[in-house]
């Protein structure tokens, strides 16, 4: 069993095409082709199930990914310890992000890290609060940056507390509260809402904050995106909730503060233990 067939395995694993995993791994797929079938000949079993119109992992596959996952980082980790060792920062580093992030310039603080340390690779995966924890502490992102209600705290992963922000009502420029300098959840509860979706921390916030008051809103639109969640607005649709601090970045859209406005914690969060050389190298350029 090699290295490079583990990464054949995971590239089609994750790409669901021989084809598409071939170009990843800039090797003509016959090649790709022909080492898989060799490693599932050694293993006794098939890992991939393959039909004209799709590919997808058997069980077999799927009780193989993980370990398979495991190998291969823990041969990257290996590699960037060794050159760590020397002073060479090198290796991969994964990045998850929600799309709200505001506490960070995250876009300044790749160019400084790049500029330190040119030989990582760097990875940005955007995805939603909780997803971002879960996949930090299953070692599937090194580093991530996400924002929480003051009544949760992420488990299980290392965290450091970047900022509080009050969120902030957005609509569009001819709303009729839009030329109000302040408001509150009653004024606001009676408008159709558009917002993250049903059980996401984005959205917990709100509910939460709403509830606690005694109000009932209704959510007309659940969208996945904060630019989303702006179109919709801006064309009369409804009104939202979004952090003051990122708010100023949408367009056609207008923010009025919210007195008894919900909080929001921005954290940056890594592994509990087993941190990569540029993970720790990227943690460190942070707290500088």
């Amino acid at each position: 069993m090699e290295l490079q067939q583990l990464r054949y395995v995971v590239a089609v694993a994750e790409t669901n095409s021989f084809t598409r995993a071939a170009q990843q791994c800039r090797v003509v797929q016959s090649a790709l082709s022909h080492q898989i079938a060799r490693l599932e000949r050694e293993l006794g079993g098939k890992l991939f199930e393959r039909t004209s119109r799709r590919v997808r992992l058997t069980p077999a596959g799927d009780a193989f990914l993980p370990a398979a996952r495991q190998c291969l980082e823990a041969a990257d980790r290996a590699a960037a310890e060794v050159a760590a060792a020397v002073g060479v920062v090198r290796g991969r580093l994964v990045i998850g992000l929600i799309p709200t992030i505001a506490a960070v310039d995250v876009p300044a603080a790749l160019r400084d890290f790049r500029r330190l340390h040119p030989s990582v690779h760097v990875r940005l995966r955007v995805d939603a609060s909780e997803r971002l924890i879960d996949q930090v502490r299953e070692g599937v992102i090194d580093v991530a940056f996400l924002g929480l209600p003051t009544t949760a705290e992420p488990i299980g992963v290392q965290a450091r507390e970047l900022a509080t922000d009050r969120l902030v009502a957005v609509l569009s420029p001819d709303h009729p509260l839009a030329r109000e300098s302040v408001l509150d959840l009653r004024r606001l509860s009676g408008e159709p809402f558009v917002d993250f979706t049903a059980g996401t921390p984005g959205r917990a916030q709100s509910d939460q904050a709403f509830a606690a008051a005694g109000l009932t809103r209704d959510v007309a639109f659940e969208v996945t995106t904060p630019d989303l969640m702006a179109q919709l607005v801006g064309r009369s649709l409804g009104v939202a909730l979004l952090p003051s601090a990122y708010a100023p970045r949408l367009a056609g859209v207008v923010t009025v503060e919210i007195r008894d406005a919900p909080l929001r914690v921005e954290y940056v969060v890594s592994r509990l233990l087993s941190r990569t050389p540029a993970a720790s190298a990227f943690l460190a350029l942070l707290e500088s």
